[in-house]
């Protein structure tokens, strides 16, 4: 690896922490190696990767960094320390994020030192716009906090499904938060992007799925704030996630970005459940992602009054047919070519079609490929449980669930933009999300997504006995999100700094 990019190494190493251990001793090491230090010779070829990415540390010493070089003086003064592993076998430097701290802050040390931390892939710093994005897994969260530790376990599957289906989900928001008006939204910190949301998401659906990484022979990423204009997330995604098998320093997975605005991801959920029904494809499970660090203007600005909802997160679903949780019973879209939200080539913010973003375009596609489902499978708004739309506002998603003769009690616990604000291509996969954090078994959901553009895509899922079983697996649901002691609030000026990022 040593004729790569300085920055392919460090990341291939780094966004997953991969070190190694002996085969004959068990020393442990973080970095890569050919042999251990205490065997020598006769560990050759008896050395074996391990990832550091799913296990939690302690935070052994640290830090205060007042005064950052320039790479890392967007973050401000951060906490900077020694984080060991595996009881102290391996002991790696890294920073603590997710702190924001005031200028001249004391910082009790003796209440940091010795807690569990878990790592979190986050931006390493700030570079030029011409330059690569540096990544790394080397920030950490403390892990009794917000993000709890979540072991990963892989068990085997142990019921296959006629239908393909969901057999796993995970939701990441960060755990700041804007609240103006009755509602709050979720902001990254200065290191988060549309990249870190979908990889933690995703890590999060693989915990919950307890399937290996390695049976992921495809992921869809969608997201409309992709950092780079060319450069795909998927393949980032893959990489930190290792989806598929390894081959040397590859993932052997099928990894693509996705784009139709808000729509992204959801319309990958079709693809991705005909692909894992069809053996001849070759891939046993599916992984779609949508990501997305909202963009608006500054308020004042053309396209400002779009401030008001924007948010940040992402949420990862995992398609196959053994352990299935909802099965996809039916899908239908609709789609037209209505410019009611679009963001130029080179702008860095969206601008609208005013009162045409609600008809013709929201309320008319959403309604068609709703309606459209319905007759197909000959059911009522009263067959159905739970209905869960995109949610660009508080309004719209409330006034077409009743203009589709949906109830409160059917639509109510999908609603999530009051909490996290609207998340683009994340929105309806939360607010689903939100559904089958609660549902029981033989519950029938509707879910109709919608992209600017414009398009929806309805689908009808019925829910199995292990949803609730597989329930026990997630610390981390819309409900430890939303009513967290951990959550902490910024003003205006500090939101606009973190969404701008490093």
């Amino acid at each position: 690896m040593s004729s790569e990019p300085i920055e392919r190494r460090v990341s291939y190493i780094g966004d997953c922490l991969r070190a190694c251990r002996c085969g004959i001793c068990g020393k442990e090491y973080f970095e890569i190696r050919d042999y251990c230090g205490d065997c020598g010779r006769k560990s050759l070829g008896k050395m074996r990767n391990i990832t550091l990415f799913y296990d939690k540390g302690k935070l052994e010493l640290c830090t205060l960094i007042n005064e950052p070089t320039n790479k890392f003086r967007k973050l401000g003064s951060y906490i900077y320390g020694i984080v060991s592993f595996h009881n102290g076998k391996i002991k790696i430097p890294g920073r603590i994020t997710d702190q924001i701290l005031k200028k001249d802050e004391i910082v009790d040390f003796s209440k940091l030192e010795g807690r569990e931390v878990i790592p979190r892939f986050r931006r390493r710093y700030s570079v030029g716009p011409s330059e690569v994005i540096p990544t790394i897994s080397l920030a950490f969260t403390l892990a009794d906090e917000y993000y709890p530790y979540q072991e990963y376990k892989i068990i085997a599957p142990s019921k296959e499904y006629k239908l393909p289906g969901i057999v796993g989900y995970g939701v990441y928001t960060s755990r700041f938060r804007i609240k103006e008006n009755r509602i709050e939204r979720a902001v990254p910190f200065i290191d988060e992007d549309s990249i870190t949301a979908a990889v933690e998401a995703g890590k999060f659906a693989l915990i919950h799925s307890a399937i290996d990484s390695a049976s992921i022979g495809k992921v869809y990423v969608g997201s409309e704030s992709n950092p780079y204009s060319v450069k795909p997330i998927a393949s980032k995604v893959a990489q930190v996630l290792r989806l598929g098998e390894e081959v040397e320093d590859m993932q052997a997975v099928d990894a693509v970005d996705t784009e139709f605005a808000c729509k992204a991801a959801s319309s990958m959920f079709k693809d991705a459940a005909s692909l894992v029904n069809y053996p001849e494809s070759g891939i046993q499970y599916a992984m779609v992602i949508g990501a997305d660090n909202s963009q608006a203007a500054p308020r004042g600005c053309p396209g400002g009054e779009l401030d008001a909802f924007v948010g940040f997160g992402g949420a990862a679903y995992i398609f196959g047919k053994a352990d299935v949780i909802a099965e996809i019973e039916g899908w239908y879209s609709v789609t037209s070519d209505t410019p009611d939200f679009w963001r130029r080539d080179g702008q860095p913010f969206p601008l609208h079609g005013g009162r045409f973003t609600g008809d013709p375009a929201y309320f008319k596609h959403v309604k068609k490929a709703t309606t459209k489902l319905m007759e197909k499978f000959n059911l009522k708004p009263e067959d159905i449980d739970y209905f869960v739309t995109h949610q660009p506002n508080p309004s719209f998603p409330v006034k077409v669930a009743r203009q589709l003769g949906f109830k409160e009690d059917q639509y109510s616990i999908s609603l999530q933009v009051n909490k996290f604000g609207n998340t683009y291509s994340g929105c309806s996969l939360i607010g689903l999300a939100a559904v089958l954090d609660v549902a029981q078994s033989d519950n029938r959901i509707l879910v109709t997504s919608y992209g600017s553009g414009a398009g929806s895509d309805s689908y009808l899922l019925r829910t199995t006995n292990q949803i609730v079983e597989k329930r026990k697996r997630q610390k981390i649901n819309i409900k430890s999100q939303t009513e967290n002691p951990f959550i902490e609030f910024v003003d205006y000026t500090t939101y606009r700094r973190l969404k701008l990022g490093m």
